[in-house]
C-alpha cells in the first residue's frame, strides 16, 4: 500500500503599496493590502506496481498505467480495488511492461474522483518514480469511466491515451481530447449507465475532427470491463502511443 499526502501553501497578495489600512476616508482611493495563506492537505491510497526490470535498470524510465475504480470499491481496503481491472489481472500473476497505479477513491458523501488529488497524485508519482511523461496512459470503469473523462479532458497535455469503460463525461469538453487517442468501450444492454453515454462523446470527438476508437459489445450489460481489460490488445494500443508535443508555434 502507498500512500501520497500534500499539504500546500498559497500566499495571495494584492495591491500592496505603502498607505493606511483603515482611517479609508470617502471620496478618495487608497493602497490597501490582502494577505491570506490556505493550507489543504491531499491524501490518497494506491496500489503500486512496478514492472519487472525496474531495478536492473535504473536509468530506463517508464510507461504508466493509471486505472481508476468503479463505485463498489471505494472505502478505505485497497483489496477491494483489486477486484477489477489491471489489479486483480496483477494479484492473480499477470506481468505489465509497464507501471501500474490504482488509487483508491474514499467513501465519502462527494461521489466521484476529485481531479485535484489525482493531479497531486500524478506529480507526486514522476516525483517518485521513474515515469516516462510521454507515455502516462488513463483508463477506468464505470465511475472511473467518468472519472477518466473528467481527468482527461480537464488536464489533456498530461496523457498519451485514455482507455474509458461504460463511463460519460460533458460532451460540450470532449472536443479538448481532439488530439489525444481515446478508444472506449461499453455494453449495448447497460441499464446502469447507457450506451449513450458514451456515444455522446465519441459525437462530439468526431465533430471536432478526432477519430475515437468505439467498442459495443451486443450482449453485453454494465460489465463490459471483464473482456476489455482480458484483451492484450488493450494494452498493446495504449503503449504505441507517446504524448504529442505541443507545435512550436504553441499552438
Amino acid at each position: 500500500m502507498h500512500r501520497v499526502c500534500w499539504t500546500g501553501m498559497v500566499a495571495v497578495l494584492a495591491l500592496v503599496a505603502s498607505g493606511a489600512v483603515h482611517g479609508q476616508q470617502p471620496g478618495k482611493q487608497q493602497a490597501q493590502t490582502l494577505q491570506k495563506t490556505v493550507v489543504r492537505v491531499l491524501k490518497i491510497n494506491y496500489l503500486l506496481y512496478l514492472p519487472e526490470g525496474y531495478e536492473a535498470d535504473r536509468e530506463k524510465k517508464w510507461p504508466l498505467m493509471i486505472f481508476l475504480h468503479g463505485a463498489g470499491e471505494r472505502g478505505d481496503d485497497l483489496e477491494k480495488v483489486k477486484a477489477h481491472g489491471p489489479p486483480k489481472l496483477i494479484a492473480q500473476g499477470k506481468s505489465f511492461p509497464m507501471i501500474v497505479v490504482s488509487p483508491q477513491a474514499p467513501a465519502s458523501p462527494q461521489f466521484g474522483w476529485n481531479i485535484e488529488v489525482l493531479n497531486a497524485l500524478l506529480d507526486d508519482l514522476i516525483a517518485r518514480y521513474r515515469v516516462d511523461e510521454d507515455r502516462v496512459y488513463l483508463t477506468g470503469l464505470s465511475m472511473g469511466g467518468y472519472g477518466t473523462w473528467a481527468w482527461a479532458t480537464a488536464n489533456p497535455e498530461r496523457f498519451a491515451a485514455i482507455a474509458p469503460i461504460c463511463g460519460g463525461g460533458q460532451p460540450r469538453m470532449a472536443r479538448r481530447l481532439k488530439d489525444i487517442p481515446v478508444w472506449a468501450f461499453h455494453g449495448a444492454k447497460d441499464l446502469i449507465v447507457p450506451l449513450r453515454e458514451t456515444e455522446a462523446m465519441i459525437e462530439e470527438l468526431r465533430k471536432a475532427g478526432a477519430e475515437p476508437r468505439l467498442t459495443v459489445y451486443p450482449d453485453a450489460e454494465h460489465d463490459s470491463w471483464t473482456v476489455t481489460y482480458d484483451n492484450p490488445e488493450l494494452y498493446e494500443w495504449l503503449l504505441s502511443h507517446r504524448r504529442k508535443k505541443p507545435d512550436a508555434g504553441g499552438k
